[in-house]
C-alpha cells in the first residue's frame, strides 16, 4: 500500500504525533470506541472503507518502528466495501456490534484466507490451514473485518526459557508505543501495541499464562482473559488445551466486552471445553454488565504476600493507592491483608506448571501441525530441525530453543506429568478457590499481571485495566481475577473502575 504525500498532508500529523484525524470535519477515528464508530456509521459520518483506510495508513506510518503488525490482509478494503454495502442494504448482519469493525488477530490464530498463520516463525510460513479458527468463524459471522495478523513473542513465548518479549523472527522486536526502551511484555505483544497506538479498532490475543493481561498492562490497554473454554481454541497454534484461552485486547472495557460477546460459545473443533464452558454464558450476553455503578457492594480481595501483593513503597505504590481510593469511592469493599492459604505449599505445587506444559505442548503442537493442509514442518522435531538449519533466520537476537528441546524429550502424559497435574489442581482448590470462597470475594486484585500463574493453572478469568503511568511514562495496569464463569462480575468491576478513573491516554512517544 503506498501513501501519497497528499494523504500525509491530509492526516496533519508527524510521526507518533497521534493528533486527531477528522472525517468530514466531524468524526475523530483515533481513540474511537466501537460504540463511537457504530454511531458514526448510523449517522453517515463514516464508512468501513474510510475506517480501514485510516488503519492501513497508520500501520504503514507507525509499524516500521513499533513492529506490532506482521501482515496486513490484502482483501481488507474489499471486505470493508462489502460491509458498507450490507449496511446500506440494512442486512441483518449489519446490526451486530462488530459489523464493519476492523480487527487484528494474533499470528497464532488461523485464518483460511490470504493471510499466513505462523506464530511469528518462518517454520510455518507458507503453511495452509484447513479452516478458520473457531473464534474467526464467529467474527466473520458478526461481520468483522479481518485487518491482518499482529506480531507476538515467537511461538507465544514458549520457545525459550529466556525469551525476548515481543520478538519473533518474522515480526522483529516490537516496541512499546509509550516508552521505546520499556519492556512491551508478551506474548500478545502486537495485539496490545496495535490497539494502543490506534493501528486497529480492536484485537485478539491468546493466553496460556499472562500473555493477554501482561502486555495489556504494559501498553495501557484492556486485556480480557476469559475462562478456559469460554472461547474456542480450535485453529489456534497450541501450548496447552488445559490453559490456553483466546480473548480481546482493546482500548476500553466496553470494546473488549463487545468482542467477547461475539466470540464465546460452542465450537465442534474444541467440543469438550467449549460445551462445558458454554454453561457460563449468561442469557442476553455480556454487554448487560457494563454498569457504571458495578463496583457497588463488590468484595475485592488484596493479598499481602511479597509476590502477589501490591508494593508498599515506591512511585508505583502511590499509583495503586489512588486506584484503591477510586475502588472504595465506587462502593467496593476492599478486603485487605489477606494471605493465600498454605502459600509455600502452593508455590511448590505451581512449580509443576512447566512440567505439564512441556508434555502438553508437544502433544498439542504435533496434532496441530499434522492437521495442516500443507506445511514445511509436521512435528515439534521438524520445527527444532528447521530452527537449527536456518539459524540465520530464527536466531536474529540469540533467541534459543531450550524449551522446545525439553518438550521434545517428553513422551506423553506419564507418571511425572500426572503428578504435576494433580498438584496444580490441588493448588487451585487449596489456594485460590479457598481464598475466594472463604472471604466471599467477587474478585482478587493484583498489580500488573503478577497473579497470572495462579489464574492460569486453574483456567480462571481475569481482566486488566489501565491504572496510570510512572514518572517515565511507562504504563501499569491493575488486574481483577475471579472464579471460573465469573466474567459478569469482572466486567461490572472493571467497567465501573475504568469509568471512574479514565486513566488511559493515547501514546505520545516520539522516536
Amino acid at each position: 500500500m503506498a501513501i501519497g504525500k497528499i494523504l500525509l498532508m491530509f492526516l496533519g500529523v508527524t510521526l507518533f504525533g497521534f493528533s486527531s484525524t477528522m472525517v468530514n470535519g466531524e468524526f475523530s477515528i483515533r481513540e474511537a470506541s466501537v460504540h463511537d464508530i457504530r454511531i458514526a456509521f448510523e449517522q453517515d459520518k463514516l464508512t468501513s472503507r474510510k475506517l480501514v483506510e485510516f488503519y492501513l495508513r497508520e500501520i504503514e506510518r507507525l509499524n516500521p518502528v513499533l513492529r506490532a503488525v506482521i501482515e496486513v490482509n490484502p482483501d481488507a478494503l474489499d471486505l470493508a466495501d462489502k460491509a458498507d454495502q450490507e449496511r446500506n442494504a440494512k442486512a441483518p448482519v449489519s446490526k451486530s456490534w462488530l459489523h464493519g469493525i476492523p480487527i487484528l488477530l494474533k499470528d497464532n490464530i488461523a485464518t483460511k484466507d490470504k493471510l499466513n498463520t505462523t506464530a511469528g516463525s518462518y517454520a510455518l510460513l507458507g503453511s495452509v490451514v484447513p479452516r478458520d479458527a473457531g473464534v474467526v468463524v464467529k467474527l466473520r459471522k458478526a461481520g468483522s473485518i479481518i485487518l491482518g495478523k499482529a506480531s507476538l513473542s515467537e511461538w507465544a513465548n514458549f520457545r525459550s526459557s529466556d525469551p525476548s518479549n515481543g520478538w519473533s523472527a518474522r515480526g522483529g522486536q516490537a516496541v512499546c508505543p509509550y516508552v521505546k526502551s520499556a519492556d512491551p511484555s508478551g506474548s500478545s505483544t502486537g495485539s496490545a501495541i496495535s490497539v494502543a497506538a490506534n493501528m486497529a479498532a480492536v484485537s485478539l490475543g491468546t493466553e496460556t499464562d499472562g500473555s493477554i493481561i501482561s502486555p495489556s498492562s504494559y501498553n495501557s490497554v484492556v486485556g480480557f482473559k476469559p475462562t478456559v473454554g469460554l472461547t474456542s481454541r480450535g485453529g489456534v497454534v497450541p501450548i496447552s488445551p488445559r490453559q490456553d484461552t483466546v480473548g480481546p485486547i482493546c482500548r476500553t472495557v466496553s470494546d473488549a466486552v463487545y468482542v467477547l460477546d461475539a466470540i464465546v460459545g460452542y465450537d465442534r473443533y474444541d467440543a469438550v471445553a467449549t460445551r462445558k464452558a458454554s454453561t457460563y454464558i449468561p442469557h442476553g450476553g455480556y454487554v448487560q454488565f457494563l454498569k457504571a455503578d458495578g463496583l457497588k457492594g463488590k468484595r475485592l480481595g488484596i493479598t499481602i504476600d511479597s509476590y502477589f501483593g501490591f508494593p508498599k513503597t515506591s512511585e508505583i505504590a502511590q499509583l495503586f493507592e489512588q486506584s484503591f481510593h477510586k475502588l472504595r469511592q465506587g462502593g467496593a469493599i476492599l478486603v485487605d491483608g489477606l494471605e493465600i492459604p498454605s502459600l509455600e505449599a502452593i508455590f511448590s505445587m505451581l512449580g509443576g506448571e512447566q512440567i505439564a506444559l512441556q508434555a502438553e505442548f508437544k502433544l498439542s503442537l504435533n496434532a496441530y501441525l499434522k492437521d495442516l493442509v500443507t506445511s514445511p514442518v509436521r512435528s515439534l522435531a521438524d520445527v527444532i530441525a528447521f530452527n537449527e538449519k536456518f539459524s540465520d533466520l530464527e536466531k536474529l537476537n540469540e533467541y534459543d530453543q531450550d524449551t522446545f528441546l525439553e518438550a521434545e524429550k517428553t513422551n506423553g502424559i506419564g507418571k511425572l506429568e500426572k503428578e504435576a497435574l494433580r498438584n496444580l489442581t490441588r493448588a487451585s482448590k487449596d489456594g485460590f478457590e479457598k481464598l475466594m470462597r472463604k472471604n466471599k470475594l467477587d474478585a482478587w486484585v493484583t498489580p500488573l499481571a503478577v497473579g497470572s500463574s495462579v489464574l492460569a493453572v486453574g483456567g480462571y478469568p481475569a481482566i486488566n485495566v489501565p491504572a496510570g503511568y510512572d514518572s517515565n511514562g511507562v504504563p501499569c495496569g491493575i488486574s481483577f481475577g475471579g472464579l471460573r464463569g465469573s466474567e459478569p462480575k469482572l466486567i461490572e468491576i472493571a467497567y465501573s473502575f475504568e469509568q471512574a478513573t479514565k486513566y488511559r491516554k493515547p501514546p505520545s512517544f516520539k522516536p
